[in-house]
């Protein structure tokens, strides 16, 4: 089955890197990925795998928990449209 990536996850990634003032190349470097991954990651263009989430979290001091509330804040908003996280791998999502 393919996973269609998820916009909700793209943004709030996007989001934390820039809160935190951080270039897509500082944090590909210290996640261990390269810059055009994580910027396709960002545009919504591919679906990253658990590993790659937890790479990048964890590069910008962001635990999944913090990761997973951010994405329900941002579900949860008026103006936002429901969404799933939809990771590669993941039958669930959380």
């Amino acid at each position: 089955m393919h996973e269609h990536p998820d916009p909700v996850l793209a943004a709030v990634l996007k989001q934390l890197r820039e809160e935190r003032d951080v270039t897509q190349e500082d944090l590909a470097y210290n996640s261990g990925i390269t810059v055009s991954s994580l910027s396709r990651i960002e545009r919504a263009q591919t679906s990253p795998g658990w590993i790659t989430v937890g790479k990048i979290t964890q590069a910008l001091g962001v635990s999944m928990a913090e990761l997973a509330e951010e994405l329900e804040r941002v579900t949860d908003e008026p103006s936002g449209s429901p969404s799933r996280l939809r990771l590669r791998g993941s039958h669930t999502g959380l």
